[in-house]
């Protein structure tokens, strides 16, 4: 299948699980089975499918036809190309390309004077009055070329004013690409970041494209190695067939995509092999140029040539738009499609999948586990009431008392149960002491405030380094917070198990080592831009430490958002069990004296009670039957071949 044929079946796909979820969700309610903290995670589960996006990032230096093969993978229908694309540098800005639709197709624009403040990009997306919007006529091909060629715009400012924008001006690498003209002034681009909102069929099912600039604007925007290229699902890294692997092209890898995480998803493409066609040489003498040149690059990258595609996205962009079959194939493209699709949709397939069965078992679990403490509180009910047959008044009322007792008893062994809760209280208390956000800010303002008082580079080095050691001892001390509080539940739930037999689960584990991960990846990343010996002493210590805490210490902060979220989801999802059968198990022990009570006073026949708890187990067993239909039908969704099938039936 395309690439857009295994996109729309994964669509359909995702959108069954929705479906299902949603069932799932609604059935708990009506059968009175669902409480606040499974109503929260399932509506986060779908908010989640709802919102689901594919990031696909396309990097390289500039000339290497990033755009173009844009043009080729996704645009072609259109007829002509869509994205700027020609000789030199085009896309002179980071652009995402996807569809939002509360929003008129459009481009919003992010002027670079932005760079001006202590604010990250994604920051700015939360106020819209900060971006220039220029509207999207789609129905036409030129009208939507001319206004995509405002991404390529560029201004012209003083050399001070372009190094305080973060430019490298009259650097000597390939990075330093900013020289001030005959009339003094530096062209840089105009604008920081562009969001393309435009209706195609692929975006509208989820799919987001990030073009990115040459190495210069990714070094300037930290932001675009510190969070958008780590989570986009594929980065297709582009080189020219005819250069092949430049030293820019090798820092770019090396420093942006070869960091050592996950090489999943990461693909090079050889791009304008056209180049070397050439009409005064055989095809087998061009293949073997071709097949050089993959050696070549493969060898340097240290990648199997497998993962090298070579490919013509100019050729094939124009063999799409004619309909030349014979120069589609001799472009290639649809090899690196086939290769994208096959890589791309299962492994996101996979978090989906893993997110989903994850949040649906833990609730399932708890709705299967109530349903049977119900239903063996009715067998009990129903074997006392028919051991009661035949009996005199004296034996009803030696049950009654046993009954009355099991409920003081009980009740009176609440009390630890209250004790655990001021204890469980105490410890999530010092947990977030930790992990919680006000620890955070606090250490924010007393590292900015000594990399501003800062002496020497050593000092500036120091306070970099001290934020790093303190937000690790943070989040080694909730490890340890973690532990007890598990611990302890363990323990607890062991206890009501064994003393009034209720039915509970080991309690869920919670790790940290996510975020250990991630301010290990925040701090590698500091110490190879920022805090080394040349960083240092080339740049000023407003401009690193400007650097530091809009781009650094704002994804520190982010971290830790989303360590706190878990943490408190964790921390209701661990509780939650244990309130649950303690106040069946509470109701329970009520109906069974209430039961005794009114046969004892023969407000009721001892056959009518037993007809009708045997009427409540029948519609019990039916609603457990129930149950194990929604998770059979929903797991058989979660399935590795279900998307398979789908797309075999599409």
């Amino acid at each position: 299948m395309s690439l857009a044929q295994q996109f729309a079946a994964y669509s359909q796909w995702r959108s069954q699980l929705a479906e299902a979820v949603a069932n799932f969700r609604q059935w708990l309610m009506d059968q009175e089975l669902s409480d606040a903290q499974s109503e929260l995670r399932l509506s986060q589960l779908l908010e989640r499918l709802k919102e689901d996006r594919l990031n696909v990032a396309f990097v390289a230096e500039f000339s290497r036809g990033k755009s173009e093969l844009i043009n080729g993978i996704f645009f072609a229908e259109y007829g002509n190309r869509i994205l700027p694309s020609s000789a030199g540098r085009t896309t002179m800005c980071p652009t995402e390309l996807l569809y939002s639709p509360g929003k008129a197709p459009g481009i919003e624009l992010l002027p670079i004077q932005t760079r001006h403040s202590n604010t990250s990009i994604s920051e700015f997306k939360r106020f819209p009055e900060e971006w220039q919007i220029v509207p999207l006529d789609i129905g036409s091909a030129e009208a939507m070329q001319s206004a995509l060629r405002q991404v390529s715009e560029v201004t012209r400012v003083s050399p001070e004013e372009a190094r305080n924008l973060g430019f490298d001006v009259g650097g000597e690498s390939e990075a330093g690409l900013f020289h001030a003209g005959e009339d003094g002034q530096v062209e840089i681009p105009r604008w920081r970041h562009a969001v393309i909102n435009f209706p195609h069929p692929l975006l509208k099912q989820g799919l987001v494209i990030l073009d990115t600039p040459g190495l210069n604007a990714i070094g300037t925007e930290p932001e675009l190695t510190l969070s958008l290229l780590p989570n986009a699902h594929a980065v297709l890294f582009i080189l020219a067939a005819d250069t092949g692997v430049t030293q820019s092209d090798l820092s770019i890898w090396q420093e942006h995509i070869d960091t050592g995480n996950s090489k999943r998803g990461r693909m090079v493409v050889l791009n304008k092999i056209d180049g070397l066609w050439d009409e005064l040489k055989t095809e087998a003498e061009i293949e073997a140029e071709i097949a050089k040149q993959v050696r070549s690059c493969a060898s340097i990258l240290n990648l199997k040539e497998s993962q090298i595609f070579p490919v013509s996205a100019q050729k094939g962009l124009v063999a799409k738009i004619n309909g030349d079959e014979e120069l589609l194939a001799r472009s290639r493209l649809p090899i690196l499609e086939t290769a994208l699709s096959e890589e791309l949709i299962p492994a996101k397939q996979d978090i989906v999948r893993d997110n989903t069965e994850g949040e649906f078992n833990d609730i399932y679990l708890r709705a299967r586990d109530l349903l049977e403490s119900r239903l063996a509180g009715l067998r009990e009910q129903l074997a006392e009431l028919t051991e009661l047959r035949g009996k005199n008044k004296g034996v009803v009322e030696y049950m009654m008392g046993k009954v009355r007792s099991e409920k003081e008893e009980f009740e009176a062994g609440l009390q630890h149960y209250y004790a655990v809760r001021s204890v469980f209280s105490a410890l999530t208390n010092k947990l977030f002491a930790h992990l919680g956000l006000d620890a955070l800010r606090s250490l924010t303002h007393e590292t900015r405030e000594a990399m501003l008082e800062a002496a020497f580079s050593k000092h500036l080095s120091d306070a970099m380094q001290g934020f790093f050691s303190v937000t690790r001892g943070n989040l080694e001390k909730s490890r340890e917070e973690v532990e007890e509080i598990r611990s302890m539940m363990e323990a607890v739930y062991k206890r009501l198990a064994v003393e009034y037999g209720l039915k509970l689960p080991a309690p869920a584990a919670f790790s940290l080592m996510r975020y250990e991960k991630e301010l290990a990846r925040l701090q590698a990343w500091c110490d190879t831009h920022l805090n080394t010996p040349l960083s240092l002493l080339t740049h000023e210590k407003k401009n690193i430490t400007q650097k530091f805490f809009e781009e650094v210490a704002l994804q520190v902060r982010k971290a830790f958002e989303r360590a706190n979220r878990d943490a408190e989801n964790w921390l209701k999802a661990i509780m939650a069990p244990m309130e649950t059968q303690v106040r069946e198990h509470q109701i329970h022990l009520k109906r069974r004296l209430e039961s005794i009570k009114r046969i004892h006073q023969a407000t009721d026949t001892l056959e009518d009670r037993i007809g009708e708890l045997e009427g409540m187990e029948a519609e019990l067993l039916a609603q457990i039957q129930s149950l194990e239909n929604i998770a059979s039908a929903l797991r058989g969704l979660l399935q590795p071949q279900a998307a398979d099938q789908e797309a075999l039936a599409a």
